[in-house]
């Protein structure tokens, strides 16, 4: 783990957080509670992860890349995009596989809430609409939820863009949706 720079003066490691052998947390990171690095993990500086994200071995993450709260990526990946909450992201490239219902079960969220949030991920990446204007259709269409604008304000708010959906077109040729 490095310290901080003038930036923002410190990196910080949430509570409950596991490391695994070999990790790197560069400066100026702000990671969440309960979060998962497993071994091999390689973090940039300024990347913010969120609380209970889980990161597969070996996974490099970009600088300035933020991590959503309740996400899991798998091993390996090469993350240079910002991953949204409550997702899983896999594939080459990092691209959304579903929600992450099996962790959000776990830590106690309703089936109610979990169908919420993949309704709105269904909206995002299902329908034939980019990404603003998929922001733009949820909170027209969708009530005001505190997951709902916590995803909202994610995206909004990412400098890097957010992961795409899986296609053939731009990644692995031997993997079938």
């Amino acid at each position: 783990m490095n310290r901080g720079t003038r930036v923002k003066e410190k990196t910080v490691i949430g509570k409950n957080c596991l490391l695994m052998a070999y990790c790197h947390l560069a400066h100026d990171c702000i990671v969440g509670d309960n979060c998962i690095m497993s071994n091999n993990t390689q973090i940039a500086g300024h990347v913010t992860i969120g609380d209970w994200a889980i990161l597969g071995g070996m996974c490099a993450i970009h600088q300035f890349v933020n991590i959503g709260q309740h996400s899991m990526l798998s091993g390996g990946s090469l993350v240079g995009k910002d991953v949204p909450p409550y997702i899983k992201a896999a594939r080459n490239p990092l691209s959304y596989a579903g929600v992450n219902s099996i962790g959000m079960k776990r830590r106690g969220f309703t089936v109610e809430k979990i169908n919420h949030i993949l309704e709105i991920y269904r909206v995002i990446y299902g329908k034939s609409l980019n990404i603003s204007q998929a922001v733009e259709y949820l909170e027209e269409e969708f009530a005001a939820t505190d997951e709902r604008d916590e995803i909202v304000q994610f995206i909004r708010n990412s400098q890097r863009g957010i992961i795409k959906r899986f296609s053939k077109t731009n990644g692995d040729e031997g993997i079938v949706d």
